[in-house]
């Protein structure tokens, strides 16, 4: 009798870029209830990351109510929709900057409404690996004699309804007037007084390292 061919185990399958994101998103999710803190959330996603197959997957998600789906190793996967960028609650309303310099970037949540003051100083406002607290969300950028930089991932659809008086209100994102099914909406809108106010993309590091990869 012929001895039939052994079974490779699943967790030595490879894993595809596809495969690295939807974990990454169960982490943001998890992040986003409390169950991860954003130093853990950080390693795990380094790990994610730096995966070559399933069984190296496997303990990233182990801990996790929603590990056995995540974990289903061999079968196919449906690709969460961009939504996966928006709930939690805000963890900053606001950034002001009076003759110095601040930022929001990394991991954060931004709240249906954002201010940021610039006065003779600098804002930099990064939403490449934020999250939203709700599908829509309004930024007031307001710059005197100061500049504001505000850079939107590919996956949020922005609409900008800003003015300048002696000063630039720049737009240099095209997006559709209507967002695209499941993504944040994100309006940006303010003032810039002799002094300037930008809106551009920005790719996140997941996207960079798809396109290295590829």
């Amino acid at each position: 009798m012929t001895d039939l061919p052994a079974v490779p185990d699943p967790r030595d399958m490879r894993v595809s870029n596809d495969d690295r994101e939807r974990i990454a998103r169960v982490l943001h999710d998890s992040m986003a209830e409390g169950r991860l803190t954003v130093t853990e959330l950080e390693e795990r996603l380094d790990k994610v990351y730096a995966a070559k197959t399933f069984g190296d997957l496997e303990p990233v998600t182990r801990d996790l109510p929603v590990a056995n789906q995540a974990r289903a190793v061999g079968m196919p996967q449906p690709v969460a929709s961009p939504s996966h960028r928006i709930g939690g609650r805000g963890t900053s309303s606001s950034a002001v900057a009076i003759m110095s310099g601040t930022d929001r970037k990394g991991v954060w949540t931004v709240p249906p409404t954002f201010t940021s003051i610039a006065v003779m100083g600098g804002v930099e406002i990064d939403l490449t690996e934020a999250r939203f607290e709700d599908a829509e969300t309004t930024i007031q950028a307001f710059a005197l004699m100061g500049g504001i930089e505000i850079y939107v991932p590919e996956d949020v659809t922005v609409q900008v309804n800003g003015s300048g008086f002696m000063g630039a209100f720049e737009n240099s994102v095209r997006d559709q007037a209507q967002p695209r099914p499941g993504t944040p909406l994100v309006k940006i809108t303010g003032l810039a007084v002799m002094g300037g106010v930008e809106v551009k993309r920005r790719k996140s590091t997941r996207q960079k390292s798809k396109e290295i990869e590829e």
